[in-house]
């Protein structure tokens, strides 16, 4: 994500915005079209012909239209994602805080060592910090497994053997936490009351996951994104042939700020269309994960891994 300096008017119109490198070599093409149609047309009475503008202001309105409900329902998901993960913040705080004041050696406990309860709510809280980085791991479609090594290390080596082969790591180790319950259950470490407090949450983290592989899963459906895309493209590229009789030797000037805002607005819907991927306006899900990691580390009293820091103005 980038993350927005302040600065002024003029230097955010000139400076601003990382569309252009996306869409520079059609901006570019389109605007030679109409160089090349404009001087054919000055310079060549025989091919005076125009097809004068109202075909494009005819077709101009309904494609505002179909570009603006496009970039909507690309921002929806951009916003549902970070809603999201807005959630798992919230989540992940709230299994760490009821697995440490929820937890100790009931009246019939089958084993009240100190040393193991505590060993219990560090596993707990230990796997959810596993949970969220490989949930970023996979909604990126990357190993998860460095990740896991560096948080689940010493004694706690054998929950990444019991990770290895699995299809879906994050559900994985939601269960995993789900078994740990029940175990600390069974010992009576856990009053019966707040076992369902817990499990709520862990039923949170589940809810949380299917949305984002929602999202991931389902894109805006392709027929429509190129539909868009041819539209664009044959609006753009005829523009010439409606304008050159009206406005002459100004015609590929038009057609390059009419090509640039069209083709821009499109390219701007392709990148958040898929909020979890690590475009420029991508969500900062490393950085969003790293800052739940030195929360729930806060909370066990161990060393913090550094915070996440901007490359070039871009938070990844």
């Amino acid at each position: 994500m980038w993350i927005e300096k302040k600065q002024s008017w003029i230097a955010t119109v000139i400076l601003g915005g990382f569309a252009l490198p996306n869409i520079w070599t059609r901006t570019l093409t389109v605007t030679g079209i109409a160089i090349a149609v404009t001087l054919l047309y000055m310079r060549i009475p025989a091919l005076h012909y125009s097809i004068t503008s109202t075909p494009f202001v005819l077709i101009g309105l309904p494609l505002g239209i179909f570009i603006g409900f496009r970039n909507n329902s690309a921002y929806d998901r951009f916003w549902e994602g970070r809603k999201a993960w807005g959630a798992l913040v919230n989540t992940s705080r709230s299994i760490t805080r009821q697995v440490l004041t929820l937890t100790e050696a009931q009246p019939d406990a089958t084993e009240r060592s100190e040393e193991a309860i505590r060993a219990f709510e560090v596993r707990m809280v230990h796997l959810t910090i596993a949970f969220v980085h490989t949930l970023r791991k996979q909604l990126r479609d990357s190993d998860p497994f460095p990740a896991l090594q560096r948080i689940l290390k010493d004694g706690e080596a054998d929950e990444v053997e019991r990770l290895r082969g699995e299809e879906n790591v994050a559900l994985a180790i939601l269960q995993r936490l789900g078994d740990l319950l029940v175990e600390a259950r069974r010992k009576h470490w856990i009053h019966p009351f707040h076992v369902p407090v817990i499990e709520q949450s862990l039923v949170n983290l589940t809810d949380i996951q299917g949305v984002c592989e929602r999202i991931k899963g389902t894109p805006i459906p392709y027929s429509y994104t190129v539909l868009i895309h041819r539209i664009v493209a044959v609006y753009c590229s005829l523009l010439p042939f409606g304008l050159a009789e009206t406005i002459g030797w100004a015609t590929p000037a038009v057609v390059l700020c009419v090509s640039y805002a069209l083709f821009g607005l499109d390219s701007v819907g392709d990148e958040i269309e898929q909020p979890f991927g690590i475009d420029t306006n991508d969500l900062p899900l490393k950085a969003i994960s790293r800052n739940i990691e030195r929360n729930l580390r806060k909370r066990l009293g161990e060393d913090l891994p550094p915070v996440v820091q901007p490359e070039r103005g871009i938070l990844r």
